[in-house]
């Protein structure tokens, strides 16, 4: 449902300018961010775990996209009773060019089309191991989401994970929000001629956490 294209790069990129959020060049950056509390800890838990090759100190997003991997994975469990993976997070420029020598299908380290990891605003969610089922329901989840312009997401094939960028918008959005309305799980959003007539609701705030 959601190819991965350049103009989806475009798009994640904007939303990183509009931000005016650097790029993250180097460990000691990353450090600093962490620090500051501009970067923070995605703690795995009942809902949500890691994959194991993931290095600890590349587990950590911006305040808002916490928000959302904590909500999704809330209602992830709450529906299939299991865990979302992470599979990547905040990188480093360093660690961007690296990953290109090795997966030419990664996105640059720099330009209109940068990786947005580097900005610490996106992670990587396995779908690999996934049943059709959680596959459509995180599809019509992420659907809901774009529509609302608060994320940017592609599925990505050859690595086989929901890449998500998650707009600075999410935050201030979600304090207004006592559910997010999704489609049926078993649904697909094209069997919906409108698309846009949720038929079950995900539980957000306190109660979630």
């Amino acid at each position: 449902m959601f190819r991965p294209s350049h103009e989806s790069l475009l798009i994640q990129n904007a939303e990183i300018n509009r931000l005016e959020l650097p790029r993250i060049q180097d460990e000691t950056e990353l450090e600093a961010l962490k620090a500051d509390g501009s970067l923070l800890e995605i703690r795995s838990g009942e809902t949500l775990r890691f994959d194991p090759r993931l290095d600890p100190s590349r587990r950590f997003c911006r305040p808002w996209t916490l928000d959302f991997v904590d909500d999704l994975s809330q209602a992830y469990y709450n529906r299939f009773h299991q865990q979302i993976q992470v599979n990547s997070a905040v990188r480093t420029v360093k660690v961007q060019k690296k990953l290109r020598r090795h997966n030419r299908n990664a996105a640059p380290a720099d330009g209109d089309t940068a990786s947005s990891h580097l900005a610490g605003v996106t992670v990587d969610l396995q779908r690999r191991g996934m049943s059709k089922d959680q596959v459509h329901w995180m599809e019509h989840y992420l659907f809901y989401m774009k529509a609302l312009g608060l994320v940017e997401p592609e599925e990505e094939r050859h690595q086989w994970v929901f890449h998500i960028m998650v707009s600075g918008l999410y935050s201030d959005w979600r304090e207004t929000q006592n559910i997010i309305p999704v489609e049926h799980p078993d649904q697909h959003p094209n069997d919906h001629p409108d698309n846009d007539a949720p038929v079950a609701q995900v539980a957000l705030g306190s109660e979630t956490k």
